[in-house]
């Protein structure tokens, strides 16, 4: 899979960002709250104008329109959309020979029934999680995480940590992960950096 790479990358207060994160590599980003972490996120997923490049190998952003780009450079926002009214329709057909949508929700601790359920009916929790297999679904080069795991329980940030790095592994996805646990961190990240003024330091 292709390298994701930030050249002289501007926006907001941030300045001349430029870090490649390689092909199963988990990159943790962290800062004040404020500090534009998000903001960075939307930049590289195209949703944000801003100054400098993004390459995904090499491809420039600029070079293919955005919808193009985001669905190879994949972001799962602290808050997800929901547009349909039920859980289904928001996934592709895995299994297109009998329209059975076999996604490995077991994995991350949701009911097996929960395709079909109302939107309505999803605690915050059960969307973050869903939010993270409907981006997998979308077979990316790249994910942009922003605290993924933040209105969990221990035991399902346990299991949402353990599918993600699973398939982060054998997918070989670069991965730009906004996280302020330091400890969560230290168990996902194979780099560190935090945004201190201007500028990304590394940790």
């Amino acid at each position: 899979m292709p390298d994701l790479r930030l050249e002289d990358l501007s926006i907001g207060s941030l300045e001349n960002v430029s870090i490649t994160v390689s092909a199963g590599e988990v990159v943790c980003l962290s800062g004040r709250s404020g500090s534009g972490k998000s903001r960075l996120l939307r930049a590289v997923a195209d949703l944000d104008a801003h100054g400098g490049s993004v390459w995904l190998g090499n491809t420039e952003q600029s070079a293919v329109p955005g919808h193009q780009w985001r669905r190879q450079v994949v972001m799962v926002p602290a808050e997800s959309q929901w547009w349909a009214e039920c859980v289904g329709d928001h996934f592709p057909v895995v299994n297109s020979v009998d329209g059975h949508r076999s996604l490995p929700v077991a994995d991350l601790g949701l009911d097996e029934a929960v395709m079909g359920w109302s939107v309505s009916r999803l605690s915050s929790g059960e969307k973050q999680r869903l939010a993270l297999l409907r981006a997998m679904a979308m077979n990316p080069s790249a994910l942009l995480l922003d605290e993924p795991t933040a209105n969990l329980d221990a035991d399902s940030v346990a299991l949402t940590e353990h599918w993600l790095k699973q398939e982060i592994n054998q997918r070989q996805l670069s991965v730009l992960w906004v996280a302020h646990d330091r400890e969560q961190i230290q168990r996902v990240a194979s780099r560190h950096f935090t945004i201190r003024g201007h500028a990304l330091e590394a940790c």
